[in-house]
């Protein structure tokens, strides 16, 4: 993976979506990630910004990815509804 300068977390019940952004905006990285896997990938990558949607697990995270190095900073969801691009049916 290149190196991004903001990691954004897409949190749900299993699996998490991961996208990194460099400097300039274009993608670093896209993957899908297991719970387990999670921060393990995290504990591998810079210091660097990772951003996600503020629910009752993003506090959870934020702690642990924060203990990491990284840092956390959780969006509030009127804030992040302009960038879905389609609604999840499972």
């Amino acid at each position: 993976m290149e190196e991004a300068n903001v990691i954004g977390i897409d949190l749900a019940k299993n699996s998490f979506q991961v996208h990194g952004a460099k400097a300039d905006g274009s993608v670093a990285c896209r993957k899908k990630l297991s719970r387990a896997k999670l921060l393990g990938f995290l504990a591998a990558r810079p210091r660097c910004v990772v951003a996600m949607e503020a629910c009752a697990s993003a506090h959870y995270w934020g702690r642990e990815i924060a203990a990491l190095g990284h840092e956390v900073r959780l969006v509030p969801p009127i804030y992040v509804k302009p960038f879905v691009k389609r609604h999840k049916l499972c």
